[in-house]
């Protein structure tokens, strides 16, 4: 049985949960958010608190997962979720060209990332980026179309690195070794 599943999830004063036929809507302060229930999950809610319940609950691995949604579904429309990147080498900087960022990250020209929609971005030493989506920002992370691209090199550590990743070093090329 799922540990995540079984606890409760707790709406906050300015939050609404409201289950349809097939999909659960959060709407608060920051926006409204909705979600297909995943099949073989049922969610109910009672007093403060949401309930996710399966039919099978030790053989449904989509019971903790729905849960897991409707957490993140409150979270993003009370706090909202952001993920700051550090730009890390010689030369490299981030500037803002309207809602677009322009990243001179090493190329030969200039990388330009167009944030999609529910994401906002700034520039203030560090890249942050906000939206209440928790898998629209992170889900992208690691494929082309991020800032972060991929991660740093391992030599001198250039790149775009998340606030706080600790990226493995590699030793460098051992100069003068005797033979």
């Amino acid at each position: 049985m799922s540990r995540v599943g079984k606890r409760p999830v707790t709406i906050p004063s300015g939050v609404t949960v409201a289950v349809e036929a097939t999909t659960v809507r959060v709407k608060g302060p920051k926006g409204e958010l909705s979600r297909p229930i995943l099949e073989g999950t049922s969610v109910v809610v009672e007093g403060g608190e949401a309930r996710v319940s399966a039919e099978r609950i030790s053989r449904n691995p989509m019971f903790g997962t729905m849960r897991a949604h409707l957490s993140n579904m409150v979270t993003g429309v009370t706090a909202g979720f952001s993920k700051t990147l550090e730009i890390v080498g010689t030369g490299y900087r981030a500037a803002m060209d309207g809602k677009n960022l322009v990243l001179q990250v090493g190329y030969s020209h200039p990388v330009v990332f167009e944030p999609p929609a529910g994401i906002t971005i700034k520039t203030e030493g560090n890249t942050q980026g906000r939206g209440e989506r928790r898998e629209q920002g992170n889900g992208r992370a690691g494929r082309g179309g991020h800032p972060r691209g991929q991660t740093p090199e391992p030599y001198k550590g250039k790149g775009i690195k998340y606030e706080g990743e600790h990226i493995r070093r590699k030793a460098g090329k051992a100069a003068g070794a005797a033979t």
